[in-house]
């Protein structure tokens, strides 16, 4: 049994980003990412969202920065995402609508529906 279980699952993006991203900004304002590290990759989640009908993991090396972003455009009512297949076939990530993939310090994909 994984520790998944132990990280929290909101309706929607804006939901995960007004209730996790946005307080954790407040407590800890010099974080760029969500772990509060500067550089380096992490396997560790930090929450999960349901978008289109299926269930996504935020990695906690993903940028805060670039969630305001995709918040930003959420709150005009614009979908900020584009679904994208990742190199290998297996599997989806999202990237922000209008951002380059390129470096783009998001990192979020799509798990198995629970």
């Amino acid at each position: 049994m994984t520790n998944d279980n132990a990280k929290q699952i909101f309706k929607d993006f804006s939901e995960f980003y007004s209730k996790a991203v946005e307080p954790l900004k407040a407590a800890n304002p010099i974080f760029v990412r969500l772990d509060g590290k500067i550089k380096g990759d992490t396997r560790v989640i930090f929450a999960y969202f349901l978008y289109q009908d299926k269930k996504w993991k935020v990695n906690a090396d993903t940028h805060i920065d670039r969630l305001k972003i995709a918040f930003d455009l959420a709150a005009k009512g614009e979908d900020p995402f584009v679904i994208k297949t990742l190199r290998d076939n297996k599997g989806e990530y999202l990237a922000i609508k209008g951002q380059p993939v390129r470096n783009s310090k998001i990192y979020i994909y799509a798990t198995e529906i629970k």
